[in-house]
């Protein structure tokens, strides 16, 4: 029964994106992992770490607004406002950060832009890359990138495991 537990354990943690520090790092006290989350902010990642609010039910929050052009064929030109939150509790006793995803998207139509009818909204482990193709000064084709999730994951991850704690991906806190 051991060895079913164990696999089941694994795929989750592969499916909420759950990593573990290398085995030869000491874990830092909670407030310094704190710390070390809020010192990200000016260090030129795209996102803002701060104090959670009570309704968040989280210690720190990280957010990340952008605003994309559509995909596809789209008639009325309408761009797409993204906003992708981490909420993060700090669980001493396990020493691991629990995070959880979510993503607003908002379809902006008009000119000037203002908020149109299509919306979507996911919660849970988030990957998302996003492209395009442009002509470059030598006249080829070159990919530029638009947005890519892991420009916010992997920053605050490393930040964590560095700190010798788990970071555990969760559908709710």
């Amino acid at each position: 029964m051991g060895g079913l537990r164990d696999l089941w354990a694994r795929y989750r943690d592969r499916r909420t994106g759950t990593k573990y520090p290398a085995g030869d790092i000491t874990p830092l006290p909670a407030a310094q992992v704190r710390d070390a989350l809020l010192a990200l902010n000016g260090t030129g990642v795209p996102f803002r770490v701060r104090a959670a609010l009570g309704a968040e039910k989280a210690d720190l929050v990280a957010e990340w607004q952008v605003v994309l052009p559509a995909l596809g064929d789209s008639v009325v030109g309408e761009k797409v406002e993204r906003n992708m939150k981490a909420r993060m509790r700090l669980v001493p006793d396990g020493r691991e950060v629990h995070v959880l995803d979510e993503v607003r998207e908002v379809a902006l139509v008009g000119n000037p832009p203002r908020r149109g009818v299509s919306r979507r909204w996911s919660r849970g482990p988030y990957v998302r890359k996003q492209w395009t193709y442009e002509r470059g000064p030598d006249g080829r084709r070159h990919k530029v990138v638009l947005f890519d999730s892991r420009d916010m994951r992997d920053p605050l991850r490393d930040t964590v495991l560095a700190a010798g704690w788990t970071w555990r991906g969760v559908f709710r806190l």
